[in-house]
């Protein structure tokens, strides 16, 4: 039997919302801003739509864009619909990006080693320690999520509350723990359900990072 095309499934559900809410396909290109040209192949099953797509039609039919995205990929790993179980390696979190096709993995990590690097310098002054303590918490109250992720975090936090570790340790620890905290995320949160992705491969490039570091004591 052959497999359904995401788009088809994606086209009927946009479909659907339009007919609730009494709008147009011509209405809908007006309202998002995307040419009509783009809809249609997305619609027809000519194009994948990007992660812009998703959102503005999200926004525009008034839906969680998690909605559309769970239209277009319902098999995708690691969907929680209670709570975001959070992801344990860069293996799974790779799978995760090649299947919704939105995010390119190389690219995307290569972006986060960058932001890392800015956090760990600003992990070492007194204004990023303070930021950490007074921030850590809340920030995981605001995900209300559960998981290897948010454990090895909690992990992250109370190594770096401890002062006697070595400073290049603790740097590498604050720096993933102001990703978690104050980035401007590489991956939007909002997209549901891989939008802490960026976050849960930071903590993944700290931790290999911190075994490199602790191979050459």
């Amino acid at each position: 039997m052959p497999t359904e095309n995401p788009n088809e499934r994606l086209s009927r559900l946009i479909k659907k919302l339009l007919k609730e809410r009494a709008l147009s396909m011509r209405q809908l290109g007006m309202l998002t801003n995307i040419d009509p040209a783009t809809i249609s192949r997305i619609m027809n099953g000519k194009q994948p739509p990007k992660q812009k797509h998703l959102q503005k039609f999200a926004e525009c039919l008034q839906v969680p864009p998690q909605l559309l995205f769970d239209e277009m990929y319902p098999d995708s790993p690691h969907i929680n619909k209670e709570k975001t179980d959070m992801y344990t390696s860069l293996d799974t979190i790779q799978q995760t990006l090649q299947s919704s096709n939105l995010f390119d993995f190389d690219y995307t990590t290569t972006r986060v080693k960058q932001e890392l690097e800015n956090y760990e310098r600003y992990a070492q002054t007194t204004e990023g320690e303070k930021r950490i303590h007074e921030s850590f918490a809340s920030k995981l109250e605001q995900i209300d999520s559960a998981g290897p992720f948010i454990e090895q975090l909690t992990d992250m936090y109370q190594q770096f509350c401890n002062e006697t570790i070595p400073k290049e340790e603790r740097a590498v620890l604050g720096g993933a723990l102001l990703y978690f905290i104050l980035s401007t995320d590489i991956i939007p949160d909002y997209l549901f359900p891989i939008g802490y992705l960026d976050d849960a491969i930071a903590v993944e490039l700290a931790k290999e990072k911190l075994m490199e570091l602790k191979r050459k004591t």
